[in-house]
């Protein structure tokens, strides 16, 4: 009895020439096409890892303030870009955050790795509102109505590609669609943890210590929902 021939592996290079785990291609060629800034020449792109994100070195010219040009390589750890969202509820004087284990910041110092945050999320294929609606009703279980956009930011320039969006919204009791705390599927194990404006402002710097969060908070102090 014969059987059919299983098909050899695609030969060449995953993310590149051959479609990597989320089916990619062409991913050594970001870069390559950027004429904003004349003082920057990029000159080759590598693609170093491609799992679920992607790593790249670029090989740049760079000229500098006196006029002299050298040769740099940058390293850059893309994961698409986010938005995250502060709910309120301004009379009550709350915000609601969420509580979750963080391995980056557990393996770097962190006691437990037990994080208080904003609700965030990757935007995936959708624009950033969709997205902050989506990932604040599988992490809250709020349906959250009009949402405001409160900036952008890139949380990490030095070497983290992500722009993040942030947004603001109110929430009630009235909103909650459900029990949240994220997809199980995806490993998520989410606690919501409801606080008073002043009580969150206190926390800063103590167990509240993640950037984006830090940078809602004050701002909701300064001229957002609790500013005086």
């Amino acid at each position: 009895m014969t059987h059919p021939s299983a098909e050899p592996p695609p030969t060449g290079r995953p993310g590149i020439d051959v479609p990597d785990r989320r089916g990619r291609t062409g991913l050594d060629q970001t870069g390559r096409d950027l004429t904003g800034n004349p003082r920057v020449r990029v000159l080759d792109v590598q693609l170093l890892t491609s799992n679920w994100y992607v790593t790249r070195t670029t090989r740049i010219e760079f000229q500098h303030r006196d006029g002299h040009w050298s040769t740099e390589d940058r390293e850059t750890y893309d994961r698409g870009n986010g938005a995250t969202i502060l709910l309120y509820d301004a009379e009550r004087r709350t915000v609601l955050l969420i509580r979750q284990f963080r391995y980056p910041a557990y393996v770097n110092g962190h006691p437990d790795g037990v994080l208080l945050e904003t609700p965030a999320g990757l935007l995936d294929e959708d624009d950033a509102e969709t997205a902050i609606r989506r990932e604040a009703r599988e992490e809250t279980g709020y349906e959250i109505g009009e949402v405001q956009l409160v900036f952008d930011a890139y949380m990490s320039p030095g070497s983290v590609t992500e722009k993040l969006s942030f947004f603001a919204a109110p929430y009630s009791a009235a909103n909650r669609a459900d029990a949240g705390g994220g997809l199980a599927e995806e490993g998520e194990d989410i606690e919501l943890v409801e606080l008073g404006i002043e009580e969150a402002l206190t926390r800063i710097g103590d167990d509240i210590i993640d950037a984006k969060t830090v940078m809602l908070l004050q701002w909701a102090a300064l001229s957002g929902p609790f500013a005086r």
